[in-house]
């Protein structure tokens, strides 16, 4: 962890400090992340054609819509896990670039695959659990919905900094996720929340501005139901594939900074605390001077010398 210690996200923050130190790193590194975020962008806009959506949208009957989207599962999974392999990459770059400049995009597309495949075993275990408790959440009206969907993307944010710092045990990464999600917990739940709450108005705007060129209007878009369906025939088409791709490119990199910036301001706590607790060894440190007895003061009664 010494090495970490340097990280330009290593420190305890309050939400300025967060935002300031995720816009500071996002500027200084920005190139080369937005390309690699564009190149990965083009990959799942092109993967995510592989699903018919206009097919999907002209059946009415649920068991022929469910056996269809059956029949698109492969394309989805391969979505997904490229999605996850895209992520773990990012992630790596941010957390070892700053601390090892050797550490370039391209050896992080090498060096990050030994992260993969725990992360995407911790990743099913999450899928699985947060569904319950985001179904859980339902019976408790839309709020325990929304608060469960927050608290399983808190889990998420840590899961990967902490695979790649403190190693790639699955048992350890899960536990580490846990007691660093719920230290500060309810400051860890505001931040997530304020950090999604941003990331959806900017990819509305974002969405706004793509579709400009092909509808007129993203709020006629939303209200008019003929509109609405022309976006299906959009989304494959090569320039709208290539502007989603830039905007992407955009915003890909800031979850895995804000990842970063959660994990460091919970472990530079911890070693706060360590530092504070863990006694100084040169307290106890027997002297040489020690082993002597210290001369009385010249007034002192029992001075030898005043007795003479």
């Amino acid at each position: 962890m010494d090495q970490f210690s340097n990280h330009p996200l290593y420190r305890r923050h309050n939400i300025d400090s967060a935002m300031n130190a995720l816009w500071d790193f996002y500027k200084k590194r920005f190139l080369s992340l937005f390309i690699i975020s564009f190149v990965m962008s083009l990959v799942l806009q092109y993967a995510s054609t592989l699903v018919n959506m206009k097919e999907l949208s002209t059946i009415t009957d649920p068991m022929l819509l469910l056996e269809k989207i059956q029949g698109f599962l492969v394309p989805i999974l391969i979505i997904s896990v490229l999605n996850l392999l895209f992520a773990t990459v990012i992630q790596y770059y941010v957390i070892f670039n700053p601390v090892n400049p050797e550490s370039s995009i391209f050896t992080s597309i090498v060096k990050s695959l030994k992260y993969f495949i725990p992360y995407l075993i911790i990743m099913i275990l999450l899928a699985f659990t947060g569904s319950i408790a985001i179904v859980l959440g339902v019976f408790a009206l839309i709020i325990g919905a929304f608060f469960a969907m927050i608290y399983v993307v808190t889990l998420y944010l840590f899961i990967l900094p902490i695979m790649m710092v403190e190693g790639t045990n699955i048992g350890s990464t899960i536990s580490r996720t846990i007691t660093l999600a719920h230290r500060n917990f309810w400051t860890n739940i505001g931040w997530v929340a304020v950090f999604i709450i941003i990331m959806l108005i900017v990819s509305v705007i974002f969405s706004g501005i793509i579709l400009l060129p092909f509808t007129g209007s993203f709020v006629r878009t939303i209200v008019n139901p003929e509109d609405a369906a022309k976006l299906i025939d959009i989304t494959n088409n090569p320039l709208f594939i290539i502007l989603s791709g830039l905007v992407n490119a955009l915003t890909f990199p800031i979850m895995p900074i804000f990842s970063c910036i959660l994990y460091f301001n919970g472990k530079a706590g911890e070693d706060q605390i360590l530092e504070a607790t863990t006694p100084d060894p040169q307290e106890n440190k027997v002297r040489v001077e020690d082993l002597y007895a210290r001369p009385y003061h010249e007034d002192h009664p029992d001075n030898p010398e005043n007795k003479e």
